[in-house]
Order: C-alpha cells, then structure tokens, then sequence
C-alpha cells in the first residue's frame, strides 16, 4: 500500500482550502496557514490521515464486506463512478435518495422494481403491453437506472461510507452516524469534521485532488480484496491437502479393525482348550 509523497499531494493541489471567511473553526488542527485570504491545509497531516484511511479501508474489503462511496458534485461524479467500479464497490453519483440507509428495505424493493421491468422485458408480457403503457415502464426504468442502478448489488447496508465533500452530502453522513456506519471523507476548511471518523483534511473541489487521493484508497482496497482471494485459495488447498492425509488414516484404522476382527475367533478357541 502506497500512500502519495508530499510532492504529488502539493501538484494535485491538495493544499487549498476555501476563503478565510468561509472556514469552519473545527478545521483549525488541520490548517497550516493563510495567504492571500485563502486557508492553506497542512499536506503532512493529509498524508498521515489518508495512509490511516486506507489502512481502514483495506481491513474492510479484506473481510468482503460493501464502501458505498457518496459524491454528487459535478468535478466528483465520474473519478468517483470510475475509482468505485475497479474494486466493485457500491456508489452514489446522482441526488442522494433521502432515506436511502434510515429506511434500506424500501429501497430494496424499487431495485427489485427495476429487476421485475428486466423481466418483463425478457419473458414477453412487455410486449403486449400498450404503447402508452411501454413508455411509462420504460421512463420508470430509465429513472431506476439512473439514481439506483450503482448499487443494484448492495443487497445489505454497507459497512463504510466513502465521501466527498461532507458538506453537499450532509444527509448521507447524518443518516450513517444515526446506524453506527463509519464515515470517510475527504473534509475541505469549510467543512465539520466532528462527524467523521477518518478525515483526510484536503481541497474537495480539484478534479485532480480527488482523483489522488480516491486513487491511494482504492488501491488499497484493491489490494485487500486480492489478499482475500489469496487467503481462500490457500484455505480450499489446505482442505484438500487435509482431506488427502485423512483417507490413509481411514485405510490404516480399516485393516487394523480387520485383523482384530480375525484375530478374535482364534484367541476364543485357545481359552477354551485351556
């Protein structure tokens, strides 16, 4: 696991904040300086707390278990959709759908929706439906796909929320906080971090900012995910390699009942001539 040197977390322009005026006092430990009216966040700190963050990350994919990453900002949207497909992770990119963690199961069943309209579409009853009818299932299709679609496969709440810009997406973390799921974030100076559980304290607006630093956790995750694999192969070989030395001790323990078997009948005769 690689975390980003100093170097390529200064040229991403992960170091600037927002407007001095515009700043959350909460930020304060995170912030290195002010020039030109502009808070400037401090990079070693950034790099401290993403390396921790990706520790974290990688922990959780390793136990194959769901990171639902939220950003709906527009420079956020595709790097997020892009990072969050190459683990096979659950992702938001559209308006975050109220209720979405508070009240899962209803959720669940407008996926299922939207599997039940594939169907549809696969056995035939699509097909004699009227064309009034065909247009209103497929704009209702359309929408599914749109807001729902990314995380068809979320069959249970995630263990993780990735997000950007927890500002945008205060209702995401609040509805996290009140069931207990851990936060990640990446928290810019105009932001509260008291609601987070792993800040990495960097500028939430730069393409190229974002990008870094999904990249460091997404490799790492990426890397949890292979050692899983990697742990269960070694486990089914085990199996076999065990299975393998238990069938000669069967065998052994199968002659051994034998000749006890054919040894019995002689050793009652020897007591009765005695």
């Amino acid at each position: 696991m690689s975390t980003p040197t100093f170097e390529q977390l200064l040229e991403a322009g992960c170091h600037f904040g927002h407007l001095k005026r515009k700043w959350n006092p909460a930020m304060a430990p995170y912030i290195f300086m002010e020039r030109n009216g502009i808070h400037i966040i401090d990079l070693y700190k950034t790099a401290a707390k993403l390396e921790d963050a990706a520790a974290a990350l990688k922990s959780i994919a390793k136990s194959g278990k769901k990171v639902l990453f939220v950003a709906t900002k527009k420079q956020a949207k595709q790097v997020v959709a892009d990072k969050a497909q190459s683990v096979g992770m659950p992702y938001v990119i559209e308006r975050w759908p109220g209720g979405m963690l508070t009240n899962f199961p209803t959720i669940r069943k407008a996926v299922k929706k939207m599997t039940s309209i594939d169907k549809m579409t696969k056995d035939g009853t699509f097909d004699n439906l009227s064309k009034r009818e065909k247009l209103q299932i497929t704009r209702q299709r359309a929408k599914l796909e749109k807001n729902l679609g990314s995380i068809a496969d979320l069959n249970r709440l995630p263990s993780a929320l990735f997000v950007v810009d927890v500002l945008k997406e205060h209702i995401a973390v609040a509805e996290a906080n009140r069931l207990g799921i851990p936060v990640f974030a990446i928290v810019d100076t105009n932001s509260d971090p008291s609601n987070v559980d792993f800040v990495i304290p960097a500028n939430d607006d730069a393409s190229k900012s974002i990008e870094l630093i999904l990249d460091t956790v997404c490799g790492a995750m990426a890397e949890g995910i292979e050692e899983r694999k990697v742990e269960k192969v070694d486990a089914a070989a085990a199996g076999e390699a065990g299975d393998g030395e238990a069938a000669p001790r069967r065998e052994r323990r199968r002659i051994r009942r034998n000749e006890e078997a054919a040894e019995a009948p002689a050793a009652a005769a020897e007591e009765a001539a005695e």
